[in-house]
């Protein structure tokens, strides 16, 4: 609780620079921002997801484009690196933007195989039916960063740096909130 009384006390920039590193829609920080103060994280989470659910085409552009995939752990094999870099180039390709999807749930040991079923089967989606799926996923992964955000109990780094952290498998180039299993990968 500790942590939603410092989100709720952050001056309005603070808390968008926070939110917006839980989902890359501008407006979906400032509509999160605007509704503060929540009285419990679940109050907080369901208005992150009526706030999801309210994102036009635009705004949906935006958070996509805001996440970048990432690769396996370094450890990983070099056939396995090399299958992700392939599933996640044709994906963009097909798509223009990043594979999200979100990990809860599963464990680190099952993250690759979880990823890499995941694009080959939302390869054959149309780009409507795709461009669904991605919201809820990205619905998904707000969620869990924001509860992350939260536990974290907003320290400085945290709100202030906008939550910049290792919010993806391989440790690289994604911001987010900290500690996430869920990632764009």
């Amino acid at each position: 609780m500790n942590g939603l009384r410092r989100f709720n006390a952050l001056p309005p920039g603070l808390a968008q620079a926070a939110l917006l590193a839980c989902c890359g829609s501008r407006r979906w920080a400032q509509r999160m921002a605007a509704h503060r103060p929540y009285h419990d994280v679940d109050s907080l989470l369901a208005g992150a997801d009526e706030a999801s659910y309210d994102l036009s085409h635009a705004d949906l552009a935006e958070a996509l484009a805001a996440e970048a995939s990432s690769g396996p752990p370094h450890s990983a094999p070099a056939a396995a690196r090399t299958a992700l870099r392939a599933a996640h180039a044709a994906y963009e390709s097909s798509f223009g933007h990043a594979f999200v999807i979100s990990l809860d749930g599963h464990r680190p040991e099952e993250y690759l195989d979880h990823v890499l079923a995941g694009i080959r089967t939302r390869l054959s989606h149309d780009p409507d039916h795709e461009r669904s799926v991605s919201a809820d996923e990205l619905r998904r992964l707000a969620r869990g960063r924001l509860a992350r955000l939260l536990a974290s109990g907003l320290t400085a780094g945290a709100a202030g740096s906008a939550a910049v952290t290792a919010d993806h498998i391989a440790g690289d180039g994604h911001s987010g909130c900290p500690g996430s299993p869920s990632v764009p990968v």
